[in-house]
């Protein structure tokens, strides 16, 4: 038997596999209209308001100009076009990208508390990318703001891997503990870098941007993360049967021929980068990694062949609709992403650990 053989450690029913084929197909088109449906929503609302049909003829005008009698003004144009319409598209990637990442972990190490944020992934990423934010790039010998929140995030999860490990095995009580310790010490880490930073008011917008925020995007942030988390979800999906090898069980996974050292080596790497390039552009936004592959699990099942995309197109509609209601509660005055999040994530976690089987993985080491 081999990895190819391994089973899926839960199913959505007993029925026939065509009848849960469908109901597979049924699921992904549902959430591809949600994801186009908020992000249309997405482009009309604002401080200055554009009627749905109008956003629509914005930018159906631009993508094949003269498609439709042109209703809108140019400053209306302007808006949808050149601010409102990349912040929708750059909610998409970043969302979907965290809740991968969140599935991913929680596979890798076997642990449903498992997210970026509470790892000290997202964390790490951005102690390199406040560095580059307040010291420049020549401090870090020239590292991008992406490539020196990848260094942070990968050094995060590199230490979090080693602190985790007893007797060369990871256990949960240990990485939920390490994460947390290290998450805690990168934040003291920016924060004494704020701190020093000669400019309070460029050390107040960067707090700001920690906290997660899409007001910055613009068309050229958008193909590194579209990139990247294109070819993170295609090898990940290329990948289920090991995914779902290694979370039934590090034996199961060595009995079936995987890999692990050479196999969690990779992820580590890959969710390090989707990482590091997320939080380059939006801040650390907490809790999409944890809440999102939960709920696709409970919609899709545990094989990871379904768990990636039902996740991933549910972390871009959660996150589009946390950026509407954090532009809209309180305006004119944008409420940072982790706020919007936490109203959610935290009655979650709570009920998470309150389940049987978690408290049992988080108390026995």
């Amino acid at each position: 038997m081999t990895a190819q053989d391994v089973a899926p450690t839960r199913t959505v029913s007993a029925g026939p596999a065509h009848r849960r084929a469908g109901r597979f197909v049924l699921l992904l088109t549902a959430l591809a209209v949600a994801a186009v449906a908020s992000t249309w929503l997405a482009v009309s609302i604002g401080a200055v308001h554009v009627a749905l049909p109008e956003a629509w003829g914005i930018v159906a005008d631009r993508l094949v100009p003269g498609l439709v009698p042109r209703t809108w003004t140019p400053v209306q144009e302007q808006i949808v076009w050149d601010f409102r319409l990349p912040r929708a598209l750059l909610a998409l990637l970043v969302g979907a990208g965290l809740a991968v990442v969140g599935a991913v972990l929680q596979a890798l190490v076997r642990n449903p508390l498992a997210d970026p944020f509470l790892l000290g992934i997202s964390s790490g990423a951005s102690f390199g990318a406040v560095c580059v934010f307040i010291l420049g790039t020549s401090a870090l010998g020239g590292l991008s703001l992406s490539a020196a929140a990848f260094a942070g995030s990968l050094l995060a999860l590199g230490l979090v891997y080693l602190l985790a490990q007893r007797s060369g095995r990871l256990t949960p009580s240990r990485l939920v503990l390490a994460g947390v310790a290290l998450a805690y010490l990168f934040q003291a880490a920016y924060s004494y870098v704020l701190q020093a930073a000669q400019s309070g008011r460029a050390a107040q917008q960067v707090l700001f941007w920690l906290m997660g925020s899409l007001g910055g995007a613009r068309w050229h942030m958008l193909p590194l993360p579209a990139v990247v988390l294109a070819a993170g979800v295609t090898y990940l999906l290329l990948q289920h049967r090991p995914l779902n090898a290694i979370a039934a069980g590090e034996e199961t996974a060595v009995s079936l021929g995987v890999n692990v050292g050479r196999f969690r080596l990779i992820l580590f790497v890959l969710t390090s980068l989707l990482v590091g390039v997320l939080v380059a552009t939006s801040g650390a936004i907490a809790f999409v990694g944890l809440i999102v592959p939960h709920a696709a699990r409970l919609l899709a099942g545990a094989d990871h062949r379904r768990v990636l995309p039902v996740t991933a197109l549910l972390g871009a509609v959660f996150l589009q609709l946390v950026d509407i209601a954090a532009r809209t509660v309180n305006a004119p005055q944008e409420l940072a992403l982790s706020i919007v999040t936490a109203l959610f994530g935290v009655p979650f976690f709570l009920w998470l650990l309150r389940r049987r089987s978690v408290d049992r993985a988080v108390t026995v080491s």
